[in-house]
């Protein structure tokens, strides 16, 4: 701003000169270039001379005038050069303390950074510079009568534009000249050169030559993807026809034990399906290769190319980043699993010895082994898998969390039952109510114990009835254990007949144990026993009761002792009679089987 008013001070000052100078001048001229008539008129009036003296004095006092105005303008020109001067060295120390700190803004053209660019020109930033700069000559270059060498530099008193025609590339201001370490002059005839190179290499790359080389690149990456697609198909049906031999010479059928999982003829159809998907996911690949390549080979869609080509790779190589970064967590994984699977190995060890015998724990069962050591598996799991969670990918993400935190709650929310009958099953198996095998009664299911679970037992009934209870319902009900006492010193077996009072008790008593003796599986040790266990109005109730040892064959047994009771008492002429039977006495005949007496 102060350089301007000085400028206009000048100007005001030469003006006011020039026209002193101009009026000056144009007195002497009339004085002495006048009419003859004025002249001797003057002369005549003016013969003195002191007035011509006047004269003379009034010409060197105009001439000194101005030679002071001159001076004048000088002294202000020498003090606005120094003004100058101090604000460009000012400036200069502050870009140089800049400098460190400020990265410029690159000039780019089709992918090349001319130069930099680091300070304002009016509203414009560097950046927006930079950008408009960087288009300009890029529109240039597309030129098909490019002249590069007509790049001409064009000076004013704040500017030095960089011209082509009447169009403006590019343009410097002396801060410009400062970040550069030299004047705007200096800098745009360095960046001219530049520019001019770039021109030139734009103009090569768009020249009709070129263009008919990329069409005829164009042409021929797609007769070779045409040629990759034929060669696919070919090698797949050539494949295809080697699978169908494979058929009768090496492919044998999949079993696993007694089934049939995979035939000749399905294998040979999974072999085709996979044969197919590999064709289809080669044919892609090539794709992905082809079409980024064929919107290379043009600089008008280059750009497209690299997108499209970034959409490919930049998932790939994510992943890939992602594997390799995970590398160190899993060995940490690999690590804890295997210390918890030797463990659990330790542990089944352990079991397995207790539960046969050879190692024995005082107040330890055998029959806690497996069981406890299902316990202490689960446990491990868990604590493998709480100690391998944050290791897990994406576990500190806020979906792997919120999804961990929904599973959770619906666990909980649907697990009570479940939760609550594994807990009643680790309490049955160390309660030893019953294991597997044992023949057991439970409200009204009586059976043999066929399978045990945390959340119910199986039980088979002798009518081959499977019955599935939950062990819940075991803990809140009774259970009679069958086979415990029979395992341990004999089952005793009884049943009930109703004779009159007119058979002798003893009779009855030797006649039951006969029966019982004659029964199979029936034990001769301890002996059976006859108990009486009420007299009622029309006959006493005898008990038999017998030891057993093989409970699988209950009913069996029961059957045949019943089966002998009758034998026995027809066989003694006692007859078994029904409660509240009553035989009228006048002449009939006994309910004892006519043959049986014969």
């Amino acid at each position: 701003m102060r350089k301007e008013r000085i400028v206009c001070i000048i100007i005001l000052f030469l003006f006011l000169g020039a026209q002193a100078s101009a009026q000056l001048k144009k007195a002497v001229q009339d004085l002495f270039d006048g009419d003859s008539t004025t002249t001797t008129a003057i002369v005549s009036k003016t013969s003195d001379s002191i007035q011509l003296k006047q004269l003379m004095q009034a010409l060197d006092s105009a001439k000194l005038n101005e030679a002071n105005m001159r001076m004048e303008m000088e002294l202000l020109q020498m003090q606005a050069y120094a003004a100058d001067s101090i604000k460009l060295a000012q400036q200069k120390v502050r870009i140089d303390s800049l400098r460190a700190v400020t990265t410029g803004v690159p000039v780019i053209v089709a992918g090349d950074t001319l130069f930099y660019l680091y300070a304002k020109r009016g509203g414009l930033s560097p950046q927006h510079r930079a950008q408009m700069s960087g288009q300009a000559i890029e529109t240039l270059g597309k030129k098909f009568n490019l002249r590069p060498d007509s790049v001409y530099i064009e000076s004013t008193d704040i500017v030095t534009d960089l011209m082509y025609g009447n169009q403006v590339l590019v343009s410097f201001t002396d801060q410009d000249g400062l970040w550069a370490n030299c004047s705007r002059e200096q800098l745009a005839a360095k960046e001219r050169l530049v520019i001019v190179k770039k021109l030139q290499q734009l103009k090569e790359e768009h020249s009709a030559w070129q263009m008919t080389k990329r069409i005829l690149y164009f042409i021929l990456v797609l007769v070779g993807q045409y040629l990759l697609f034929w060669l696919t198909n070919w090698f797949y049906r050539r494949l295809k026809v080697r699978i169908g031999k494979l058929k009768d010479t090496k492919l044998k059928p999949i079993s696993i034990q007694d089934y049939e999982l995979l035939n000749t003829q399905k294998q040979v159809n999974l072999l085709v399906f996979l044969a197919n998907i590999g064709r289809y996911i080669l044919m892609g690949l090539q794709l992905l290769i082809t079409v980024p390549l064929l919107f290379i080979i043009f600089p008008q869609t280059e750009s497209l190319a690299y997108t499209i080509f970034s959409y490919i790779w930049n998932p790939i190589k994510s992943i890939f980043s992602q594997v390799l970064n995970y590398i160190p967590n899993l060995f940490t994984i690999i690590v804890i699993y295997y210390a918890i699977r030797y463990l659990i190995k330790g542990l089944y060890y352990l079991a397995s010895e207790i539960q046969s015998e050879r190692l024995k724990i005082q107040g330890f069962y055998a029959d806690w082994a497996v069981p406890t050591y299902h316990i202490c598996r689960f446990l491990l799991y868990a604590f493998m898998l709480a100690m391998i969670y944050p290791y897990l990918p994406g576990s500190d993400s806020g979906v792997f969390q919120g999804i961990s935190v929904f599973v959770g709650l619906i666990v909980s929310l649907g697990s009570s039952t479940v939760i609550g009958n594994i807990i009643a099953g680790m309490v049955i198996t160390y309660m030893r109510a019953f294991k597997i095998g044992d023949c057991i009664k439970l409200n009204d299911t009586t059976g043999n114990v066929v399978e045990k679970t945390p959340l119910v037992t199986r039980i088979r009934t002798p009518k081959n009835e499977l019955v599935t209870i939950p062990n819940s319902f075991i803990m809140s009900s009774h259970t009679v254990n069958y086979s415990a006492s029979a395992r341990d010193y004999g089952l005793i077996i009884h049943s009930e007949v109703t004779i009159g009072y007119d058979t002798p008790w003893r009779k009855v008593h030797q006649l039951l144990i006969d029966a019982a003796r004659a029964t199979t599986d029936v034990q001769a040790t301890p002996e059976p026993f006859v108990l009486e266990t009420s007299l009622s109005d029309y006959y006493p109730v005898y008990q038999i009761n017998a030891y057993v040892t093989n409970i699988d064959k209950l009913a069996r047994i029961y059957s045949d002792l019943h089966q002998n009771i009758q034998d026995k008492f027809n066989q003694a002429g006692v007859e078994i009679m029904s409660p509240h039977y009553t035989a009228m006495r006048d002449g009939n005949e006994t309910t004892i089987p006519k043959n049986e007496n014969k």
